[in-house]
């Protein structure tokens, strides 16, 4: 099968499933010149100069692609939010509430105390302003910033309350990494949304989309549907953030072309790893190499089982190829925590069919959540295990506060994926994780664990804990 026709024969898969098709990929075949629509990156918000931070959580109205103007949020813009490129050291920040309801700004990823998480106990009513005093003090990553208010994340992050977060110390030419923002270091936030016959983008989600996750009916890149990410002829970084409510993408390039994993979640790998697919659930970052020097410009694709176009990549011989050659090492420390847990803890994330057809039955250990209720006490400083299952679906697990090391998965070794420091797992069975817990959080504002599938998070599969 050559490359046309298995695009065409995914795009029909594509329909099938009821995920409509990009236009770029449909028109790759035939593109030869600019392209129609160049996918744009969120704009910057650098914060390194100044050493403050100001987002404002505001109203707005967007279309997307041909349809009319619907009623959308974001942070400084009227959806999803910038690119906050941050440094170790202080940051002074405010975020400020211009919505009508409450909502909140967690960092997810970022290692701050319970009292600066942004979780749902720190909702920033209407009118309001929050001003944690963050202090960063970590390894670079490529993190993330949405609104976590309890049984309303779901909607929110659905209509952009969400944004990417850089965390750097400014050392990537040194380790030969590429680090043009927008050229050939490109932010990708890849979501799927639903639209109506009218091309209005809707958020109303039946039962069994509660059951199973929101899932759209078309891809949108940093907001953008049919989009083409024009790239130089060279290696190119691709962050990757799965900002979708539920949908988990497999993803790889049409043309088999390998990409070199660099980073997961939380930081750098010790060396590339070279990939043929990745598998990203909602909430997983990832940062990849590729290399778009030979051949056409491939398509980023998503299960290749019942493949369907994510991206159209475009190569621009007049932009610079300032990497020609990928990196033989990286400096990535992955801390070997086995034998240092002082704790066993068991983490069942449930569904009960019964529950559900009565509105409820999601739950962690058989317990709902309840913003009342500590389900942990965890000790400062210590190293835990936790041994995590998951009943009837996968569910991606995000632990806040922390960053952890993936010891198995279903007895056996972790996905290449899932092999450097993590913040969130998908678990399609069993998984067992070690982690240290270094940052404080009180019973007033503590951790949260849960299902990164929002509708479920929101409908009760979230626990809650201490560390002191």
């Amino acid at each position: 099968m050559n490359r046309r026709q298995f695009l065409t024969s995914s795009a029909s898969i594509l329909a099938g499933a009821g995920i409509l098709p990009l236009a770029s990929a449909r028109n790759a075949f035939a593109q030869t010149g600019t392209p129609a629509q160049r996918l744009a990156m969120p704009p910057i918000l650098d914060t390194r100069a100044t050493g403050r931070l100001a987002l404002q959580a505001q109203p707005g109205r967007t279309s997307f692609g041909d349809g009319p103007a619907v009623v959308t949020a974001g942070f400084n813009q009227s959806y999803l939010g910038p690119t906050i490129v941050m440094q170790n050291g202080e940051l002074a920040t405010e975020v400020t509430n211009a919505l009508a309801e409450p909502v909140s700004t967690h960092w997810h990823g970022l290692l701050a105390p319970g009292s600066h998480d942004g979780g749902p106990h720190q909702p920033i009513d209407p009118g309001a302003t929050w001003r944690p005093p963050l202090n960063i003090a970590q390894d670079p990553a490529t993190l993330w910033y949405h609104s976590h208010i309890h049984e309303r994340t779901a909607e929110q992050v659905y209509f952009g309350l969400a944004g990417v977060i850089h965390v750097t110390d400014g050392q990537d030419d040194a380790r030969g990494l590429p680090s043009g923002y927008g050229v050939d270091d490109l932010t990708l936030v890849l979501q799927d949304r639903r639209f109506d016959r009218a091309g209005r983008m809707v958020y109303e989600p039946s039962m069994m989309d509660v059951m199973h996750g929101f899932l759209g009916n078309r891809m949108q890149i940093n907001g953008q549907s049919g989009a083409t990410a024009v790239v130089p002829e060279g290696i190119v970084r691709l962050r990757l953030l799965n900002g979708s409510n539920a949908r988990i993408y497999t993803l790889f390039f049409d043309d088999t072309r390998p990409m070199h994993l660099v980073a997961t979640d939380a930081g750098f790998l010790p060396a590339p790893i070279a990939i043929e697919t990745l598998r990203l659930a909602p909430g997983e970052r990832a940062e990849i190499l590729v290399d778009f020097s030979a051949g056409p410009a491939p398509v980023l694709m998503s299960d290749p089982g019942q493949a369907y176009g994510v991206l159209q990549f475009a190569t621009d011989g007049t932009l610079p190829s300032r990497i020609t050659r990928l990196p033989e090492r990286l400096d990535g420390i992955l801390e070997d925590l086995i034998g240092a847990e002082v704790t066993t803890r068991q983490v069942s994330l449930d569904m009960g069919m019964g529950g559900m057809m009565m509105g409820g039955g999601f739950a962690i250990n058989g317990s709902p959540y309840d913003m009342r209720r500590i389900d942990f006490e965890v000790a400062l400083g210590s190293v835990e295990r936790w041994h995590i299952r998951s009943s009837m679906v996968a569910h991606p697990f995000h632990v806040h506060g922390v960053r952890f090391r993936v010891v198995t998965e279903n007895g056996g070794p972790p996905l290449p994926e899932n092999t450097g420091w993590k913040d969130t797992l998908l678990v399609p069975g069993e998984a067992e994780i070690l982690a240290r817990f270094d940052q404080p959080a009180s019973a007033e504002t503590p951790f949260m664990f849960h299902c990164h599938i929002l509708e479920h998070e929101d409908a009760g599969m979230m626990g809650q804990f201490t560390v002191t």
